[in-house]
C-alpha cells in the first residue's frame, strides 16, 4: 500500500459521509466534502506519477473511487431533484456498459490495459462539475440560472455518451485483435 492508494481509499470512504450530509441537508457540509474528495483524486493520480508509485492496484482503485464519488452522488442528487434523473441515467448506463465491456473481456481472457481515454478524463472532469454545481446551488443562497445548469447538463451529457461509444469501440476492437490472432 502506498500513499496515492491510500488517498483513492479516502475517497471512498468519504463517499458515504457525503451522502449521509446530503441526506440530512448539511448541503455546505456535503459540498465540502465533495471538494475535498475531488481534490483527492487529483492528488492521488499527481502523487502516483511525481513519486513513481502506480501501481495495479492503483489503476482499479482510482476509477473505483471515482465511480463511487460520481454515481453516489449523481443517485442521491437526482433522487433530491438537485440533477435530472435523465442525466443520472447516462452517467450509470455509461459506466455499466464500462463495467460490462470489462467483465465480459475478463471472461473469455482476453488481456487489456485498463487505460481512461482522454475524452474520458474530460467526461470525469464535467461529471465531478455537474455535481459540484448542483451541490453550489443547494448551498449556496445564490441559485444558478438555469440556462447554466442547462448547459452543464448537457455538455456532460454528450461527453458521457461519446465516451461510451469510444469504450465500446476500443472493446470491439481488442475482441477483433484477439479473434485475429487465434
Amino acid at each position: 500500500m502506498n500513499i496515492p492508494n491510500l488517498i483513492s481509499l479516502l475517497r471512498i470512504i468519504l463517499t458515504p459521509i457525503l451522502i449521509i450530509c446530503l441526506i440530512q441537508g448539511f448541503y455546505l457540509k456535503a459540498f465540502i466534502v465533495f471538494i475535498v474528495a475531488s481534490l483527492t483524486d487529483a492528488l492521488d493520480g499527481f502523487l502516483a506519477r511525481f513519486l513513481k508509485q502506480k501501481t495495479v492496484l492503483g489503476s482499479y482503485l482510482d476509477p473505483l473511487a471515482d465511480k463511487a464519488l460520481i454515481a453516489s452522488s449523481f443517485v442521491t442528487l437526482s433522487i433530491m431533484a438537485a440533477l435530472p434523473a435523465w442525466l443520472t441515467v447516462l452517467v450509470i448506463s455509461r459506466d455499466l456498459v464500462i463495467l460490462t465491456g470489462i467483465c465480459i473481456l475478463s471472461q473469455i481472457s482476453i488481456q487489456f490495459d485498463v487505460k481512461p481515454a482522454l475524452v474520458s478524463k474530460v467526461t470525469t472532469a464535467f461529471q465531478f462539475l455537474t455535481v459540484l454545481v448542483a451541490m453550489a446551488s443547494l448551498a449556496s443562497p445564490i441559485h444558478f440560472s438555469s440556462n447554466l445548469m442547462s448547459v452543464v447538463y448537457w455538455i456532460t451529457a454528450i461527453l458521457t455518451v461519446v465516451s461510451g461509444f469510444t469504450y465500446i469501440v476500443r472493446g470491439i476492437k481488442i475482441l477483433n485483435r484477439d479473434s485475429e490472432s487465434k
